[in-house]
C-alpha cells in the first residue's frame, strides 16, 4: 500500500475513530492542535491501554516555528526510597517489577507520578487552538456515554492485562468488563471529561477530581498529596536539534529520550546509506549497522538520561560532533558486546496532524505500561498511569533516574519531526514502544531518506528492535532470510517474531508537500490516516 494525499489537511493516529474525529474537526474549520487533542481525547475513550486522563504528554507543534512541549509528572514530595519501602513492606505495590527497578512496583498506587495529560491538552489549545475544549471533546464524550464496540485487538490487551492488574482498585468493574464484540460504555468518563470542559484543568489539579486522585492514591500507599497535583505546570522547550543526511531531526529534550534517537541517527549518518530492497546483498549489514547504533545509544540512555536536574552531563555533550565519531568507531563486522540495561515496556498512542496553513502537530500521550498503575480514580472512570515504575529505589551517586522527592522519570515518549534548511516542517511522525520509540524512529528514517521509501511502504517494512534486557535482536518473520541470517552470521542473538508485531511499534506520519500531506498509518493496529 502506498501513502495517501490530502490536499488540506490530515490526521493520523492508532485508532481510526480518533483519526475520524480529527478529520471532522478539521473539515468544520478546525486547526491541527485543535484536530489532535480531539483525536487524542477519542484514544482517551478507545484505547484505555495505551493512554487516557491519567496518563503525560508530549508534544512538539511547528507554526513557523519549532515548539516542544512537555506534560510529564512528577513524584510526590513525599516520594523517598524510605518512605516507599515502608508501603512495600505494608504491602502496598504489586509484586510486579521491572526488571533492574531495585524492587520499584510495577503497578498499584506507588508508582503513579502527578497525571500531566489534561494541563497539556488545555495548554495546546490555549496556545495554539481555535476551538474549546468542550468543542473538541464532544466526540469523545459521545464515545463514552453512548459506547462503542470493543474490538479483537482490544480484547488480547484486556486479557494481557488482567492476570496483573485485576487486583487493583477499580480495574476489573472499568476495564475488566470489555468483551469483544459487545458495546463498552463508560459514562464516568463521559462526566468526567464534561467536567473539564465547563472547569477546565483546575478539576483535575486543584479540584474535585484532583481530590479523588489523592483519596484512593493515599489508601493504596502513596505519598500523593494535593500539593503535589498543584505544583503540576507545562513546560514549552525549545527541541534537540540533530542530523541525518539532509535534515534536521526535531526530538524532545530530557527527561524523554529523544537524545538517544538523535545518537542512534548521529552513528548511522556516519554509515553506508541503507539500500532501497531489503533482498539487497548489502542489507544485512545496514539492518546490522542499526542494531549496533541503537545498542550504543541505549547504553548512553542507561548512563546518563534522566531528570535534566539529576543529569551529569548535558545533551549537546552527548551528542557532540567527536563523541559520535567515537561511538560510530565502535560499530565493527561483528555484534559488539551488549551491556544489558534496564527494559521499558510501551503503553503509548502517537498521533500526528497538519491542517491547511502549513500548522503541524506531532503528539504522543501514554499511561506507561498498557492501562498503567491499574488503580482508576473513583466515580471518574478513568485509570492512573505508572510512569515511576522505571525509577530505581535506589543507586550510585551518578545515576539520574532513581526516586527522589518531585524527581521526573525518564519519559521513552519521543514525537519527531524533521524540517528543512529554512526550518520548514518536513516529515511529521512517531510511534508507540517504550525502548522501541528510539529505535523505530532511526529505522524509520533510514527507510524514508536513505532508501527513499514512501512513508507508507517504509511503516509496513518488516522491523527489529532490541530487547535491552537480554540483547536479542527480535525481527518480524517477513522480513527477508538473507536479513535475518547476515544478522546472525554477524554474531547477533536473532529471535523470530510475528509478521506485524504489536510491541514493534505503531508508526504513523504526515510528509508535508506543496499540494498537501502525504500520510502513513502502521498496520499494526488499529489506525488509519484521514483528512481532507
Amino acid at each position: 500500500m502506498s501513502s495517501r494525499w490530502f490536499p488540506r489537511g490530515a490526521v493520523a493516529s492508532p485508532h481510526h475513530l480518533a483519526s475520524s474525529a480529527g478529520a471532522r474537526v478539521l473539515a468544520s474549520g478546525g486547526n491541527a492542535v485543535d484536530a489532535a487533542v480531539a483525536a487524542n481525547l477519542v484514544l482517551a475513550v478507545v484505547t484505555p491501554y495505551h493512554c487516557g486522563v491519567g496518563g503525560d504528554l508530549l508534544a512538539i507543534v511547528h507554526d513557523g516555528a519549532a515548539t516542544g512541549v512537555l506534560s510529564v509528572g512528577a513524584m510526590p514530595g513525599g516520594a523517598t526510597p524510605t518512605a516507599l519501602r515502608r508501603a512495600i513492606e505494608a504491602g502496598h505495590g504489586s509484586v510486579v517489577r521491572l526488571p533492574g527497578t531495585d524492587g520499584m512496583p510495577t503497578f498499584g498506587a506507588l508508582p503513579v507520578t502527578v497525571p500531566g495529560a489534561v494541563a497539556g491538552w488545555a495548554h495546546l489549545l490555549d496556545r495554539w487552538g481555535s476551538r474549546s475544549f468542550g468543542d473538541v471533546a464532544s466526540a469523545a464524550v459521545a464515545l463514552a456515554e453512548d459506547g462503542f464496540p470493543v474490538s479483537s485487538h482490544a480484547q488480547v490487551h484486556v486479557d494481557r492485562a488482567r492476570p496483573v492488574l485485576a487486583e487493583q482498585p477499580g480495574w476489573e468493574t472499568t476495564y475488566g468488563v470489555m468483551r469483544a464484540g459487545r458495546r463498552f460504555v463508560q459514562p464516568e468518563l463521559a462526566r468526567t471529561l464534561r467536567i473539564v470542559a465547563e472547569d477546565g484543568p483546575d478539576a483535575v489539579y486543584r479540584g474535585p477530581i484532583g481530590e479523588r486522585i489523592v483519596e484512593v492514591l493515599q489508601a493504596h500507599g502513596s505519598t500523593m498529596t494535593a500539593a503535589d497535583l498543584a505544583d503540576h505546570g507545562v513546560e514549552e522547550v525549545a527541541p534537540l536539534r540533530g542530523r541525518f543526511r539532509d535534515r534536521t531531526v526535531l526530538e524532545l529534550p530530557a527527561p524523554t529520550q529523544g537524545v538517544t534517537a538523535l545518537t542512534a541517527l548521529g552513528i548511522l549518518d556516519r554509515c553506508a546509506p541503507r539500500p532501497a530492497d531489503d533482498t539487497d546483498r548489502e542489507a544485512g549489514r545496514a539492518w546490522h549497522d542499526e542494531v549496533e547504533a541503537v545498542r550504543l545509544a541505549l547504553r548512553d540512555r542507561q548512563h546518563h538520561l534522566g531528570d535534566p536536574r539529576a543529569m551529569r552531563t548535558t545533551e549537546a555533550a552527548l551528542l557532540d560532533p567527536s563523541r559520535l565519531d567515537a561511538l560510530h568507531g565502535e560499530i565493527g563486522d561483528r555484534a559488539a558486546p551488549i551491556e544489558l540495561v534496564r527494559p521499558s515496556p510501551g503503553g503509548t498512542a502517537y498521533l500526528c496532524a497538519g491542517d491547511a496553513d502549513g500548522l503541524v502537530v506531532s503528539l504522543i500521550q501514554s499511561n506507561f505500561v498498557g492501562f498503567g498503575s491499574g488503580v482508576v480514580v473513583p466515580s471518574y472512570g478513568f485509570g492512573l498511569h505508572d510512569r515511576g515504575a522505571h525509577l530505581r529505589l535506589e543507586g550510585p551517586p551518578d545515576e539520574p533516574n532513581v526516586v527522589a522527592p518531585g524527581i521526573r522519570p525518564m519519559h521513552t515518549l519521543i514525537p519527531g519531526m524533521t524540517v528543512t534548511d529554512e526550518d520548514a516542517p518536513d516529515l511529521v511522525f512517531g510511534t508507540m514502544g517504550g525502548d522501541g520509540q528510539a529505535q523505530i524512529h532511526a529505522q524509520l528514517l533510514r527507510r524514508w531518506i536513505d532508501a527513499g521509501q514512501d512513508l507508507q511502504t517504509g511503516i509496513d517494512a518488516p522491523r527489529f528492535t532490541v530487547d535491552v534486557g537480554d540483547g536479542s535482536v527480535a525481527v518480524e518473520s517477513r522480513a527477508p532470510r538473507a536479513v535475518t541470517d547476515g544478522l546472525r552470521e554477524r554474531g547477533h542473538e536473532v529471535r523470530d517474531i510475528g509478521p506485524f508485531e504489536h510491541l514493534s511499534g505503531h508508526a504513523h506520519a504526515l510528509r508535508v508537500t506543496a499540494d498537501g500531506y502525504e500520510g502513513g498509518s502502521d498496520p499494526r493496529c488499529e489506525g488509519a490516516v484521514t483528512g481532507w
